[in-house]
């Protein structure tokens, strides 16, 4: 099956007022970045996308330093922000818009953590398994610093986050089952000083090791 496009909302720098509170009304919010790269000090942070549990998709294009409502909505602590590898997501929002993301759940952790049987970890590969849904993954390094966004590009950034809600609640199943969910709450709580490690210079060097 091939994923069609949502219905997305497309804002300039920040949530709107309705958007805010329905984020902030949500038990869940995925969400995912697009960056013009991947180093966190050179590249900066041109779009956030959200889906609640509702389906409910925003893609904020980001050109300021500042985004208070977005801040708000990732900040709160009653609405579980979800990222399919959450340690970037965390470390470029903290950088560029000064946003403490929290609480979070990383599918990508989550299923390093419970998909034992397989190597493959990446989003594409959850939403086939757990979705049967091909994702296209065209438009991953195409220029999302751009004014006005195509099409192409708004369809992409809605599919990295409308699946998330429903692969999170397949993986905390496993999890249980396999009685490691504990483990990977432990996790997810450090994903936070995860990113400031990254952020502080320690991104490559594993701070833990004996070595």
């Amino acid at each position: 099956m091939i994923a069609t496009q949502p219905q997305t909302l497309v804002l300039q720098d920040d949530l709107d007022e309705e958007r805010q509170q329905r984020y902030l009304q949500s038990r869940y919010l995925a969400v995912d970045t697009e960056t013009q790269g991947l180093h966190l000090q050179r590249d900066r942070l041109c779009l956030v996308q959200m889906c609640n549990e509702e389906g409910l998709v925003t893609l904020v294009q980001i050109r300021r330093d500042q985004a208070p409502r977005l801040k708000t909505v990732l900040e709160a602590s009653g609405v579980e922000k979800i990222f399919h590898f959450a340690r970037f997501d965390v470390a470029m929002l903290r950088h560029r818009l000064g946003i403490q993301v929290q609480p979070v759940f990383c599918t990508k952790i989550a299923s390093r953590l419970i998909r034992t049987y397989t190597s493959s970890h990446g989003l594409k590969d959850l939403v086939a398994e757990f979705m049967d849904i091909r994702l296209d993954k065209q438009q991953q390094s195409s220029d999302w610093a751009a004014t006005t966004l195509t099409p192409q590009q708004q369809a992409y950034a809605a599919a990295d986050v409308v699946h998330l809600v429903a692969i999170r609640e397949k993986l905390v199943t496993m999890l249980q089952r396999e009685k490691r969910l504990e483990l990977a709450q432990a996790c997810m709580a450090f994903l936070p000083t995860r990113a400031l490690l990254d952020l502080g210079g320690w991104e490559e060097e594993d701070i833990f090791s004996h070595s």
